[in-house]
């Protein structure tokens, strides 16, 4: 770092002045060098415009190992992404600019993946690749990228551009479990955590399960490494999910006690096999019914995990069962410093609250029945259907809820 070095006496006077030019360099405090100096840091983009005063005797040094102010140590990442880009940009920032500053990112190791809407506005494009070097110094990455809309093809595909850096994969740890994949061709679902983590402390010692949409392996890898499943059968159709769900099998050493299945799960050929049945799809899972109840153990049943977006809209406040109990509220949001703990989906969340709402239960109540008269259906016997739990995982929008139902599903004995 550049800084000015002077005599005791003359710093404070080198301070006003550096200050008054804009010239002072704030993240670092002022030290000691060697020779009874003082040393003021400045703005190293600056140096061109750096002029010596005369009348205070100081030449410029270089600091190698700066002491960072204490507002610097105080500031959060996203303060610091601030302050960093109004450097960069000087005189030219604006109210405008500072709004499409993120407020808050995911990151995945070493790269951090910005909302879509960051840094949309035009005298961005002029900053080159100074602005993104300048972000991922201040937010301590090496590569960067910046999500879209995901794709309407089916595959719930990412629309990412990677701004900073030549691979798209990256490495995400949650629970002692590691996922790696590109960012740039697969989905990362970090607002699933809650989920993720109910999941892992299922009892599931000795069975099977089915997975029927698995992706990279959000709930497979959970199933497997902590909730003790025997075996797993993993259904995708996206190829590059597929491949960073075999790598992420690897990676955390389970891939003995899965099977991976390559294509169209209302294809899938399996029956009569599993003790559960994952179906982590959104917004309905649907069209997955059918073939959970075909590969459920016809003689003994399970459990189906059954995700759905569920609508509720306002009401007056009516009684409400305390048995059935959403265990965790999870809204969406950021952390106080900036990076997202639970990255959006929309941003506009509301709190989600403790009790199951009387819209959740006639969802679950709904599904129940259906899923019982499949069940009688393909079997030619009367089922019993029992809704263990609903779990309200994390808020897309005002009044629409991501519920998973957990339902038991047993033949009834003759």
């Amino acid at each position: 770092v550049p800084a000015l070095a002077t005599e005791p006496r003359f710093a404070q006077r080198l301070r006003e002045h550096l200050e008054e030019e804009q010239l002072l360099d704030g993240r670092y405090r002022l030290q000691e060098v060697p020779g009874g100096r003082v040393a003021l840091p400045v703005l190293e983009e600056k140096l061109s415009q750096l002029r010596l005063p005369g009348e205070m005797p100081c030449g410029l040094i270089w600091i190698q190992d700066p002491v960072p102010s204490r507002a610097t140590r105080r500031q959060t990442p996203a303060q610091k992404l601030r302050d960093e880009l109004r450097r960069l940009l000087g005189k030219s920032w604006s109210e405008e600019l500072e709004c499409d500053v993120p407020r808050a990112w995911q990151r995945h190791g070493d790269l951090v993946l910005l909302s879509e809407d960051s840094f949309r506005a035009a005298p961005w494009e002029k900053l080159g690749p100074a602005l993104w070097e300048t972000v991922a110094s201040a937010l301590g990455a090496r590569r960067l990228a910046r999500r879209g809309r995901v794709l309407p093809d089916g595959m719930r595909s990412p629309s990412v551009a990677l701004l900073l850096g030549q691979d798209g994969w990256a490495e995400h740890v949650d629970n002692g479990i590691r996922y790696t994949f590109d960012v740039t061709k697969c989905m990362f679902s970090p607002g699933n955590i809650t989920e993720k983590l109910r999941v892992a402390s299922l009892p599931c010692s000795g069975e099977v399960l089915v997975d029927l949409y698995a992706g990279i392996g959000y709930f497979t890898l959970p199933y497997l490494v902590h909730a003790a499943a025997a075996f797993a059968h993993a259904c995708e159709w996206n190829g590059h999910a597929v491949e960073a769900l075999r790598k992420n099998l690897v990676l955390n050493g389970v891939q003995d006690r899965c099977r991976v299945h390559h294509g169209d799960s209302r294809q899938l050929e399996l029956r009569d096999i599993a003790d559960r049945v994952n179906l982590g799809l959104i917004p309905s899972s649907e069209e997955g019914w059918p073939v959970a109840c075909r590969v459920l153990k016809k003689g003994t049943g399970g459990v189906l995990h059954i995700h759905h977006n569920v609508e509720t809209f306002p009401a007056p406040a009516l009684p409400q069962t305390p048995v059935l109990r959403a265990e965790r509220e999870s809204p969406e949001g950021a952390g106080s410093d900036g990076e997202a703990q639970h990255p959006t989906e929309d941003s506009g969340k509301e709190t989600l609250g403790a009790r199951i709402r009387p819209a959740w239960q006639r969802w679950a109540e709904a599904t129940a029945a259906r899923i019982r008269g499949l069940l009688a259906e393909l079997h030619g016997q009367p089922w019993r259907t029992s809704i263990l739990h609903i779990e309200a995982v994390k808020s897309y929008a005002p009044h629409v809820h991501h519920l998973v139902l957990d339902l038991e599903c047993r033949p009834t004995l003759p």
